[in-house]
């Protein structure tokens, strides 16, 4: 080969690799997120809290609430009670900021011996933290769950065992100490179980049952064993033993139109009065069945009306030595209390507000795209 040849292909070749360099340098610019250095002309935000989660130790006097909207783990006297001329409740204390593991919290359990803090994290964050009795603000949990995501939360204390719901289909047993990549101890899951984007989970330890609230969209294997379809049902109550494990059915189910079920969500168990409590959100009500019901049965008590105060309510919470019921509303940051016969449109015997009087919760949740109608001139938001 000529000098001359061996110098037109180096040539070549030179260009072809710069040329190649260049278009990658764009590609990469092209990649290169959009920063807008502007400040924006107007915000939509809530600048209230979103309750989503409540649970109840009356024995050291803890009202703990879970946040959405702000990412708070806030804890109230339980027998605080906002007084009408106050803007809010102060907290006792307030756990918040990165270091928590926290974010959109759906779901609260309080330990009645260590008084620990468990918080389910829901669709941003895949860990479950647990918070010792004197964290506050910006705290690293003692211990976390490493790889779970889960919204409803219930304990058997006497073998130890924490139950936990995914909406994607299972309930999850995990032994109370479980930590980082610790295994389940049972699972229930597969098509047999009608578990239909469970939320809400009790448990009855005295007759060895487990209650699972569905939303009713069910994510199911294919019968072949390869792939996946999906199906829109009713809500439903499902019920299963205590130690059910694996592709299960249920022993019982409670669904149908006179249930007045709608996106049931967290639920209370008062084993005493074998009575199910059911935070209806969808409804803005609270739904109360028999323990012992099947069918399309309907409530024998329901909670609703403008005097009860409840506004798209996703958590419970029970005090069976007080007998009351802690009633957590997304729609407008309260907490409200009412006996555990309240029936109809009562109002509570207490209110524990995170926000003034009036105040409506606008419930942006993990919105995943913004849209504009022109017609009506206004912004679509997705959550």
């Amino acid at each position: 080969m000529s000098k001359i040849l061996r110098y037109f292909i180096l040539a070549g070749l030179i260009v072809w690799l710069a040329q190649g360099i260049l278009v990658d340098v764009q590609a990469q610019k092209d990649r290169m997120p959009i920063v807008l250095e502007r400040a924006p002309l107007r915000f939509i935000k809530d600048p209230n809290p979103s309750f989503s989660g409540v649970a109840v130790n009356s024995e050291h006097n803890m009202l703990v609430v879970t946040d959405e909207n702000l990412f708070q783990i806030l804890e109230y006297d339980t027998r605080e009670n906002t007084a009408p001329q106050a803007r809010f409740s102060e907290p006792k204390r307030i756990i918040s900021g990165t270091d928590t593991r926290a974010e959109m919290m759906c779901g609260v359990y309080i330990d009645p011996k260590t008084r620990e803090i468990y918080v389910m994290n829901n669709d941003t964050q895949s860990y479950i933290p647990v918070f010792a009795p004197d964290s506050k603000g910006n705290a690293k949990p003692e211990r976390y769950l490493d790889g779970v995501r889960g919204f409803g939360i219930a304990a058997d204390e006497e073998a130890g065992l924490l139950y936990m719901t995914n909406q994607n289909g299972s309930i999850m047993v995990y032994r109370k100490e479980a930590a980082g990549r610790d295994k389940p101890v049972r699972r229930i899951e597969g098509n047999n179980t009608l578990l239909e984007d469970p939320h809400g989970i009790a448990l009855d330890t005295k007759n060895k049952l487990i209650y699972v609230s569905n939303f009713g969209n069910a994510d199911l294997r294919a019968a072949d064993g390869h792939g996946r379809y999906g199906k829109f049902d009713l809500p439903s109550i499902t019920v299963y033993p205590l130690e059910g494990n694996g592709d299960v059915k249920p022993l019982r189910v409670i669904k149908g139109s006179k249930t007045l079920m709608n996106w049931p969500s967290h639920m209370a168990m008062h084993v005493e009065r074998q009575e199910l409590f059911v935070a209806n959100d969808a409804d803005d009500s609270v739904l109360v069945f028999k323990a012992t019901e099947e069918g399309d049965v309907a409530p024998i008590r329901v909670i609703k009306g403008p005097n009860t105060s409840i506004k798209h309510p996703p958590g419970i919470a029970l005090d069976e030595k007080a007998n009351e019921i802690f009633v957590a509303s997304m729609g407008n940051a309260t907490v409200t209390v009412f006996p555990v016969t309240a029936n109809g449109n009562v109002k509570p015997v207490r209110v524990v507000r995170g926000a003034p009087i009036g105040s409506v919760g606008l419930n942006i949740g993990n919105p995943g795209a913004v849209g504009y109608d022109s017609k009506r001139d206004q912004i679509l938001v997705p959550n």
